[in-house]
């Protein structure tokens, strides 16, 4: 990668990622909308709950979170031993089945580096970060693999404070491991030990008081947040709603800069009340800036865990849709979950929570979950592993034709992952298809893989990887990467995304494999033709044709030529030469050339 624009204390690596090769708002009052939680260690709730019109329930709401989710508070014994035995296990288990939440009591903690690998969540379980203190690190590096962060996938830190012990706390990771509601009292760097290759990433909700340092970080997008400072940018870093944020200065250097968010919703999250699990859902802000949780609580409403049915992997999508349709929420604890039918969301305001990265996997070509036409909706912390027999689709957000309002009350898909291939063979033909009106996707990867099991261009066949039909649609944190055809094709008007990181498949065997007609290739990012109104901020596409360098592509970002539909902050990299760019956005926008690596910008278009 090239060096970055600005100085750096710490000289960065040259060169280029080779994933394939190198590693095959102020505070308010929470208000509570229902009373009587449940505890999650105690015996589920009486059967006899009632479930929609009075009928009594067959599935108990609440229950206990079954053994991968591990829960301190500050009297534990040992705590630092637990964490280094789930690390030592995860630490380089890419595409092993280990499923890990690490609860943390409200309280202070003391002397801990909690080091995180794969499919490894840490959360505290107070209302706001900074009920839960730990005196010292939450740590992700890259030494399993030689000191390249490009594969720190699947894993995330909520709901935390800490107070580094050197002041600067690591988190060195790439796709799919947000950092949430967290308080760092110190800064934050974001490259590995040695500054290798990183292909990060993701804050929301998080206040560092020091300098967030990205070093050798190729892209990041932080969302309503509070940074004491900012170092320096690769490609591309953008932020939304972001106290202490850079100023907008695109292409030189790369920073793009929102003032606020236009919506926002922060993602569910389980907490204590007294000794009662709940689940916080926080409210919908407009034009958001800084945290949510201000200096003290948030806004919005609880759950009792009573109203979850609290599912694990060995249950069935019979009983998940059972509890779906007695009135349940469901919370997934963590583990692998396999589906021989599709998981219905039919109830306005149903809620699908997962912990510890629990991962939905179709047997037999189902569509893993939908999602009805109905307000309110969230989905969030899991992840959807194609099968090997090829699904259609994997996640759908709304049924073909939505078209009911949802403004005051959208749906939200968050921290919601997908991948096909890499665990084993997995086919799908398109990923993800969001068609209700206003839904916001915060955070998501959808990845057809280029490393691990069941890889090729035709093993793990992936034609899209995200397609919007629904109008008003907004994304904060798109990465899609690898798909054989479109990554992103979108559909629905007045769509916006903020932020956006692909990689075109790097294992396209020739230049016909690719061919779109007349066109060199399938843009990442498609706007259909008949769109009046769309509208994007810091995107950026990647080529590395590693199987075929001589491949062209000719333009990363397809869109009607009109008025109003805008993009802000463009960018195409070739990554070593293996394949180039003729231009940035249909015929706009300068080739990349040679081996250099130096991305071909746009600053606004039309």
């Amino acid at each position: 990668m090239p060096s970055s624009p600005t100085p750096s204390p710490t000289p960065e690596p040259s060169g280029v990622r080779r994933r394939s090769l190198l590693g095959a708002a102020a505070a308010a009052p929470v208000l509570a909308s229902l009373a009587g939680a449940g505890s999650a260690s105690a015996a589920p709730a009486a059967s006899a709950t009632a479930g929609p019109a009075g009928a009594p329930r067959a599935l108990p709401g609440g229950g206990d979170l079954g053994p991968n989710v591990i829960v301190f508070d500050p009297s534990t014994a040992n705590i630092q031993g637990r964490l280094d035995e789930i690390f030592k296990q995860q630490e380089s288990a890419q595409f092993g089945t280990g499923r890990y939440a690490l609860l943390f009591k409200p309280g202070t903690y003391s002397g801990l580096n909690a080091q995180l690998g794969f499919y490894t969540s840490i959360a505290g379980l107070g209302l706001a970060p900074d009920d839960t203190t730990i005196n010292g690190d939450v740590t992700v590096d890259a030494g399993w693999f030689d000191g390249n962060a490009t594969q720190n996938f699947w894993r995330s830190a909520e709901n935390l404070a800490l107070v580094p012990v050197s002041g600067t706390n690591r988190w060195a990771v790439s796709q799919a491991a947000p950092f949430r509601r967290m308080h760092v009292r110190g800064g934050l760097n974001l490259a590995p030990d040695g500054y290798g290759w990183a292909s990060g990433g993701y804050i929301a909700d998080s206040r560092i008081d020091g300098t967030v340092g990205p070093y050798s970080q190729q892209q990041w997008y932080t969302r309503d947040s509070s940074v004491g400072g900012w170092l320096n940018a690769v490609w591309n870093m953008v932020f939304s709603g972001v106290e202490g944020a850079p100023a907008q200065s695109f292409p030189e250097p790369p920073y793009t800069t929102l003032e606020t968010t236009p919506v926002s919703r922060e993602k569910p999250f389980l907490y204590l009340d007294g000794d009662e699990y709940r689940v916080f859902l926080p409210e919908k802000r407009t034009g958001a800036r800084g945290v949510s949780w201000g200096n003290g609580t948030p806004r919005g409403t609880s759950l009792p865990l009573a109203q979850f049915y609290v599912a694990g992997p060995d249950d069935s999508a019979a009983t998940l849709n059972q509890a779906l349709e007695e009135g349940l929420h469901l919370l997934l604890t963590p583990g692998i979950y396999h589906l021989d039918r599709t998981v219905e969301v039919n109830r306005a305001g149903t809620v699908v929570l997962g912990l510890g990265y629990a991962t939905l996997i179709p047997d037999n070509g189902v569509t893993a979950l939908k999602v009805a036409d109905v307000d309110g909706v969230r989905l969030a912390g899991f992840l959807v592993d194609a099968g090997p027999v090829n699904s259609s689709t994997l996640l759908e957000v709304g049924p073909e034709g939505a078209s009911a309002d949802h403004s005051a009350n959208p749906t939200t898909v968050q921290d919601v992952f997908v991948r096909i291939g890499g665990a084993g063979p997995g086919k799908a033909t398109t990923s993800l298809v969001v068609n209700s009106r206003h839904t916001i996707v915060d955070h998501t990867w959808v990845w057809r893989a280029d490393h691990g099991d069941g890889v090729g261009w035709e093993t793990n066949r992936a034609d899209y990887g995200v397609v919007v039909n629904g109008d008003d649609v907004l994304i904060t944190g798109l990465f899609v990467e690898h798909f054989n055809k479109y990554d992103v094709q979108w559909n629905g008007e007045r769509g916006r995304t903020v932020f956006f990181q692909n990689e075109k498949a790097y294992d396209a065997p020739d230049q016909a494999a690719i061919q779109n007609g007349s066109i060199k290739g399938y843009a990442a990012y498609k706007v259909g033709d008949d769109v009046t109104e769309h509208e994007g901020w810091g995107l950026g596409s990647y080529c590395y044709y590693n199987v075929n360098p001589s491949i062209v592509q000719h333009h990363g970002f397809a869109a009607p030529n009109r008025s109003g539909v805008r993009f802000h902050g463009l960018l195409v990299v070739s990554l070593g030469g293996n394949g180039q760019y003729e231009c940035v956005i249909n015929d706009t926008g300068s080739p990349t050339s040679g081996t250099d690596t130096v991305p071909s910008k746009v600053v606004q278009y039309p």
